[in-house]
C-alpha cells in the first residue's frame, strides 16, 4: 500500500488498482495498491471523496491496510479513479498544523507543553499545562502569526531509530511498534505525528484564538486557522459594521455607545422594578379590600388577563406573608388559548396543601401541574376558568 498523501499532500486525484474487497453490513470496504485518501490519525479526521464517482463514506487503516468504504461494489473495475474532498482535507491540514504551531509557541515561550488536542468540525482545542494568563496567551498568538508570516518550511519524515534517539522531541514518543513519523517546523517545533500537514506555514493564513478557559490544572485554548479563521474575521467585520450602523457611531465610539446603552437599560430596569413593586403593593391592598373573610380565612379568586406568571407569583408570595389567606389565581393568554394556574397559601395554614389541591383539580381544564404545600403552579385550557376557581374555593370551604 503506497501512501500518496505522505508523498504529495496536495494531490487531489489519482488512479489505483483494487487489490481486495470485503463486504460488511451492505457496505464495500475496498483496499487499493496506493491511495491519496488519508485514513485519519494524530487527531485529524479521515478523508472522504469519490472512487469512480461513488461517494467514499469513510476511510480507515487496519493491519497496515487502508480501506475505503463505499455503498456500491466497484470491484469489476481494473483501475479506479479517486478524488479527494479537498475542502475537508485542506481544513484538516490547516487546523492540525495550527495546533503544532501553537503548541510550539507555548513551549518555546513559557516551557508549557501540550497535554491533549481536539480537532473539531467547527472549533479545535489544545490543552496547555498550567493556568495561563491573558497576557501569555496573546503573546503566543502573536508569535504563532509571526511564524505564519515567516513562511517556515514544514517537514514530515520517518527517521531511523538511531535518529529518533538524538532528536529533542517536544513530547515523549508514542508506545507503538509502527513506524514513527516526525513533523518539524523549522526551529520552532519537532514532534511525533502521523497527520498530514501543509508544506509551509504561510498556508495557514491566520491563527485566531477564540477563547480560553481553565480545564483541571491546564488551560484549554479554542482556536481557528486557515479559511475558518478568515471567514470568522470577515464575519466579525460585518458584525462590527452592523453594530456601528445601528449605533450611528464609528468603531472607536462603539464600545462607549454600548456602555451608555447598558447604563440606560440598567436605570430603566431599576425604575421598572420600583414601579412593579408599587403596583404589586397597590394591587394587594385592592385585592384584600375587596375580599371577605369566612371563619377567619380569606380565600381570594382572581383571573388576570395577559399578566406574566412571574408577576402573579410575586403577588402571591407577598400575600402569602400575611396570615390565613389562600390565593387561587389564573392568568389568561389570549394568543394561545392557554391559562396558567397558581395556588398559594399563608405559611401558617396547616389544614391545606396547594400541591395536592392543584393535582386533584387541574384535570378539569385538561392541564398539568404540581408544587409544594404552600405554592403550586400549572397550566391548562382556557375553558370556564371562573367556574373552575369557584369550585376549588367551595371545596376548601367544605373542608
Amino acid at each position: 500500500m503506497e501512501k500518496l498523501y505522505y508523498i504529495d499532500q496536495y494531490l487531489k486525484e489519482f488512479e489505483a488498482k483494487i487489490i481486495y474487497v470485503k463486504k460488511i453490513d451492505d457496505k464495500f470496504h475496498i483496499a487499493l495498491d496506493k491511495t491519496a485518501f488519508f485514513p485519519g490519525g494524530g487527531g485529524q479526521c479521515c478523508d472522504i471523496g469519490e472512487l469512480n464517482g461513488i461517494n467514499v463514506l469513510d476511510v480507515y487503516e487496519e493491519n497496515r491496510e487502508i480501506y475505503h468504504v463505499v455503498s456500491q461494489d466497484i470491484s469489476d473495475s481494473t483501475i479506479v479513479k479517486g478524488k479527494i474532498d479537498w475542502d475537508r482535507r485542506e481544513d484538516g491540514m490547516h487546523q492540525h498544523l495550527a495546533q503544532h504551531v501553537l503548541s510550539g509557541c507555548f513551549f518555546k515561550l513559557f516551557n508549557c507543553n501540550t497535554v491533549s488536542i481536539h480537532l473539531g468540525k467547527d472549533i479545535s482545542t489544545v490543552d496547555i499545562i498550567g493556568n495561563l494568563t491573558e497576557e501569555k496567551i496573546r503573546k503566543a498568538e502573536k508569535m504563532a502569526n509571526d511564524i505564519i508570516r515567516e513562511n517556515i518550511s514544514v517537514e514530515s519524515f520517518v527517521p531511523t531509530e538511531k535518529e529518533l534517539e538524538n532528536m529533542n522531541l517536544r513530547r515523549d514518543l508514542p508506545n507503538t511498534e509502527e513506524e514513527i513519523r516526525v513533523v518539524k517546523i523549522g526551529d520552532l517545533d519537532i514532534n511525533a505525528c502521523c497527520g498530514v500537514h501543509p508544506k509551509r506555514t504561510l498556508d495557514l493564513k491566520l491563527i485566531k484564538i477564540k477563547k480560553y478557559e481553565k480545564n483541571k490544572n491546564n488551560t484549554r485554548i479554542e482556536f481557528l486557522s486557515g479559511e475558518r479563521a478568515v471567514k470568522d474575521s470577515l464575519y466579525k467585520d460585518k458584525m462590527l459594521k452592523d453594530i456601528c450602523n445601528y449605533l450611528s457611531s464609528n468603531e472607536e465610539e462603539a464600545l462607549n455607545s454600548i456602555k451608555n446603552l447598558k447604563s440606560n437599560i440598567d436605570a430603566l430596569s431599576n425604575e421598572k422594578r420600583k414601579l412593579e413593586e408599587e403596583l404589586i403593593n397597590y394591587e394587594i391592598e385592592n385585592i384584600l379590600s375587596n375580599s371577605s373573610k369566612e371563619n377567619d380565612l380569606t380565600i381570594i379568586t382572581k383571573i388576570f388577563n395577559e399578566r406574566s406568571i412571574d408577576y402573579i407569583r410575586k403577588l402571591a408570595n407577598k400575600i402569602g406573608d400575611r396570615s390565613n389567606i389562600i390565593c387561587l389565581f389564573a392568568t389568561i393568554n389570549n394568543n394561545n388559548n392557554k391559562t396558567n394556574i397558581l395556588f398559594s397559601c399563608s405559611k401558617d395554614l396547616e389544614q391545606v396543601n396547594m400541591g395536592k389541591l392543584l393535582k386533584e383539580s387541574i384535570k378539569e381544564i385538561n392541564g398539568k401541574g404540581g408544587g409544594s404545600k404552600i405554592l403550586a403552579q400549572g397550566s391548562g385550557e382556557n375553558i370556564e376558568i371562573e367556574k373552575y376557581l369557584n369550585n376549588i374555593k367551595n371545596k376548601i370551604k367544605e373542608n
